[in-house]
């Protein structure tokens, strides 16, 4: 039963003869005509031989793809007779069968004479031969679809053409797989002999060359076939894949490249007109959600950024920013994964495979992990906030930005530092800013000759008279220490920790200025030399 080039013109020739006859005859009538044509065809065709086998079969062909032609047209037709159809279809599916019956005897003929003669000629046969067999099974599966609009029962015809397609698939990759191998060899022996190969290797490598092609082409549609029935064909379709891998990377010319793309686009083609305005359907909603999840993610931002700022917790910088940021990344996640599910995509596989990606993720990124535990600690056990004045991981400035992986520092002479979480969490902080008072501690020394009631009082007037010295706690004015070279008081006024620096400087200048106007020494260590004079003997 050849199906070529020709055939599929006369097909389509029959198209718009069918169209004719239709304004003259009803549907009904043409088809019954061409079954009748039919079967006498297959009633020769037992006695056939030669070209008139081949003439009888390739009528045949032409006669059935005429006739399901008109098959689908009336399908279509609401006021079709159901009854007339049933039974159409009913045969239809039996006639199919038993086509299918009779390819399979023949490639079982083709098979026992392998061996006997030239075997790459009997394999491209064979080959052809499926290729016929699956024809038939397209259209044993489009029988079996137009039953089940006709409500005719098809389960087994269907579990059938499941066995059929599933035998047959493992036998073409059996057969690809095989065909590979001896082209490969093929290949190899024509490059060895060089100039001096013969003929009847570049024929074998030319005939394992279409072998291969006519066999993929074959499982592909039988994959595809299978798919219609929703089998699994992850198998097969990985066998194909590396088969038609080898085919690209070792034995297609230019004309067969050429042919692929041309069957590529032709495909690509097809597939934009049918499914294009679909697609672009889903791929609208995708946008469209994923922008609206996006305007929602900053709503939620905004609402919880209100909440936690007038939260009577009063939470750290770091957690606020934390919630703002978790809270928006959670709700556009939410649309990203509604989006993703509108363009037919599987989550549950997705969301296992984020599972495994971040384990992996886990172990490369140990220490910013690191850091972020560290953050988190910080996060909730609050030792220092955005704009504190802080002396960790030997470093002293103040909190500019706090993220979970870092802190930000800017020191006292303008030097930005970003320094990793887990070195300020394993370190001492020192948070300078923290309590709402801080004691300034000063020490001056007077002459052992000076008046200590003096210079208490003076020292007490001078701190007493800072405007930025607190009143409470008390100031403390000591006498501390009796040095090598002076006497030391201890001076401890408490000030607002912003005005550290400010009381510090002020009260150190006052302090030189009044004990120079008093009449006080601030002595410097000095150290007296006595010289022994001894004569010599």
């Amino acid at each position: 039963m050849h199906r070529s080039i020709s055939a599929a013109v006369l097909v389509l020739l029959s198209l718009f003869s069918t169209v004719s006859m239709a304004q003259t005859a009803p549907v009904t009538e043409q088809i019954t005509q061409l079954s009748n044509i039919i079967e006498k065809d297959i009633a020769q065709l037992p006695m056939a031989k030669g070209e008139l086998k081949a003439l009888t079969e390739y009528r045949i062909n032409q006669k059935t793809d005429e006739m399901r032609v008109l098959i689908k047209e009336l399908m279509a037709k609401p006021e079709a007779n159901k009854a007339f159809l049933t039974n159409l279809i009913s045969n239809q599916i039996k006639f199919t069968d038993q086509a299918l019956q009779y390819i399979r005897q023949d490639i079982k003929q083709l098979q026992a004479q392998l061996g006997q003669k030239n075997d790459n000629e009997l394999m491209i046969r064979i080959a052809n031969r499926e290729h016929q067999n699956i024809d038939y099974q397209q259209e044993q599966l489009q029988n079996i679809q137009w039953a089940d609009k006709l409500g005719i029962d098809t389960s087994a015809e269907k579990t059938a053409l499941i066995n059929q397609l599933t035998y047959r698939a493992d036998r073409l990759a059996s057969l690809l797989t095989f065909s590979q191998s001896q082209l490969k060899a093929a290949i190899v022996a024509a490059t060895e002999a060089g100039k001096a190969v013969t003929s009847a290797q570049t024929d074998k490598v030319a005939q394992l060359k279409v072998l291969m092609t006519t066999s993929s082409d074959n499982l592909a549609k039988t994959i595809d076939l299978l798919d219609v029935l929703k089998q699994n064909t992850a198998e097969l379709k990985q066998t194909l894949f590396q088969v038609s891998g080898d085919i690209t990377h070792d034995v297609l010319n230019f004309a067969v490249a050429s042919s692929l793309i041309e069957q590529w686009f032709n495909v690509a083609q097809k597939q934009l007109v049918e499914n294009g305005p679909g697609l672009m359907f889903k791929t609208f909603i995708f946008l469209l959600i994923l922008f609206t999840a996006s305007l929602l993610s900053k709503v939620a931002q905004r609402i919880v950024a209100k909440a936690v700022s007038n939260s009577k917790l009063k939470f750290s910088k770091l957690l606020q920013d934390f919630f703002i940021s978790l809270s928006g990344k959670a709700v556009f996640t939410i649309g990203l994964l509604v989006a993703l599910s509108q363009l037919g995509i599987e989550l549950g596989p997705l969301l296992a495979g984020f599972g495994i990606a971040g384990v992996i993720i886990g172990f490369a990124l140990q220490d910013t992990l690191s850091n972020f535990a560290s953050g988190m600690m910080i996060l909730i056990y609050r030792p220092y906030d955005v704009g504190d004045l802080i002396n960790a991981a030997g470093v002293t400035g103040k909190v500019s930005h706090m993220s979970l992986v870092s802190t930000t520092i800017k020191t006292l002479d303008n030097q930005r530092l970003i320094v990793p979480n887990n070195k300020i969490w394993g370190d001492t902080i020192n948070n300078i800013t923290a309590e709402f008072q801080r004691r300034v501690d000063m020490t001056f020394g007077i002459g052992y000759s000076d008046d200590i009631e003096h210079a208490e009082k003076v020292l007490n007037e001078i701190v007493h008279n800072h405007p930025k010295v607190l009143k409470d706690p008390e100031v403390t004015v000591k006498l501390h220490n009796l040095g090598e070279s002076s006497v030391d008081f201890v001076v401890r006024p408490w000030t607002k920790p912003e005005d550290y620096w400010d009381v510090y400087w002020d009260i150190t200048r006052e302090v030189k200025m009044r004990f120079d106007a008093e009449g006080i020494s601030i002595p410097f260590p000095q150290r007296d030399v006595h010289i022994y004079q001894t004569k010599a003997e």
